[in-house]
């Protein structure tokens, strides 16, 4: 079972984005591949402690995870148990977190940093959207998708920049009131890369990407709601020279059910029945995410009655069970009425029986409501 993200860093919701993130420096500087050589269990913690931040320190992601936990991201091989983050991940985009710790914000190893080494730069980010039913939001379900991105073109050959040296900065001096101020700024000429174009095949572009197409699967795990967003690392366009790929960002649109209204991890469902059937009593088959379920009415069942199937609704994507499914029980009235059917219910207007003498157990629509959401 992954370990909660606070946890790791030792930190508890209420605290601040500063807060969060000096508890990740601490820990992450304790569990340092630097500190730690050939010691697999600190890299483990290392890129556990990345995982935690990169998810807190983002206050979008950081309610997500509040609200679903870890499955909120997951499900595409997003985040889940740290060794979904590589080390290029974490020296790219939290290097410099850790200040002068490592001589001057620089890591050794050929990773991130200001000055300690080729930095690695990484691809842009592939969005797609992906439509489900509400059959494939309760069940989970794998997608195959097609993404066309960028790669490599076969053949590219890459030359180290001669601008920065390999190193993708390049450092500016300028004069101030206070003295002369040294800035490490992204290098201009490759972007970053430390790499330069050397030859590349004519269909390539500027950076020697072509576009491909390429079938992407996506596993999406059960109880995802509209408008979440899944990451599928890797999947994004490529980087020039030595850099490694973005992610593919997935958004999710649920596709509204016919007869099912979603309310969270409750599912609705209008039932409507006729005056026989309300009186006599009667067994519908009704429809549920997973098929059809049939359910007994009792006699003289009121219009307006509620009835909970329990553990028939959507799954709880933090894995504690299934929302229950809301039966909405409504008597139809016919609009018009035969002669025999009229005299009927004008007998019927002064019989006792079906006068309305509602009971103390009988619920108003307020307790109903009030119910339907306890």
């Amino acid at each position: 079972m992954k370990k909660d993200f606070y946890e790791i860093l030792g930190i508890t919701k209420s605290a601040t984005p500063e807060e969060i993130k000096k508890a990740y420096r601490k820990k992450a500087i304790e569990f340092h591949p630097d500190k730690n050589p050939g010691n697999a269990e600190a890299e483990e913690n290392f890129k556990s402690c990345a995982e935690a931040y990169e998810v807190l320190s983002d206050p979008n992601k950081k309610a997500k995870y509040d609200q679903y936990g870890h499955q909120a991201f997951d499900g595409a091989g997003g985040f889940g148990g740290g060794g979904h983050m590589n080390m290029d991940d974490i020296f790219s985009q939290f290097g410099d977190i850790f200040g002068s710790a490592f001589g001057g914000g620089g890591f050794s190893g050929g990773f991130g940093g200001n000055s300690g080494g080729q930095r690695r730069v990484k691809g842009s980010n592939l969005r797609i959207k992906v439509k489900l039913t509400l059959e494939e939001v309760a069940n989970g379900v794998e997608k195959k998708v097609k993404v066309k991105r960028k790669i490599q073109a076969p053949g590219v050959r890459y030359k180290t920049c001669s601008a920065c040296n390999g190193q993708g900065q390049v450092l500016r001096v300028t004069n101030t009131i206070l003295g002369r101020m040294q800035t490490a700024t992204t290098c201009p000429t490759c972007g970053g890369a430390g790499q330069s174009i050397e030859s590349k095949p004519a269909n390539a572009d500027a950076q020697g990407m072509i576009l491909e197409d390429e079938t992407v699967s996506i596993k999406i795990p059960a109880g995802v709601v509209d408008g979440m967003q899944l990451k599928v690392s890797g999947k994004g366009n490529d980087a020039p020279g030595n850099g490694i790929a973005g992610d593919l960002i997935v958004a999710i649109e649920e596709l509204e059910h016919e007869f099912l209204k979603r309310e969270g991890e409750n599912l609705h469902y209008d039932l409507y029945i006729s005056y026989p059937e309300a009186a006599l009593g009667v067994s519908k088959e009704i429809e549920a995410v997973n098929g059809k379920v049939r359910i007994k009415l009792e006699e003289g069942i009121q219009s307006g009655k509620i009835l909970r199937l329990k553990g028939k609704g959507i799954p709880s994507l933090n894995s504690y069970g299934s929302g229950d499914l809301l039966v909405h029980v409504n008597v139809w009235t016919p609009k018009t009425l035969n002669k025999e059917q009229r005299q009927f219910f004008e007998k019927s207007l002064t019989d006792d029986n079906f006068i309305p003498h509602p009971e103390k157990s009988d619920k108003s629509f307020f307790e109903k409501v009030k119910d339907m959401f306890s």
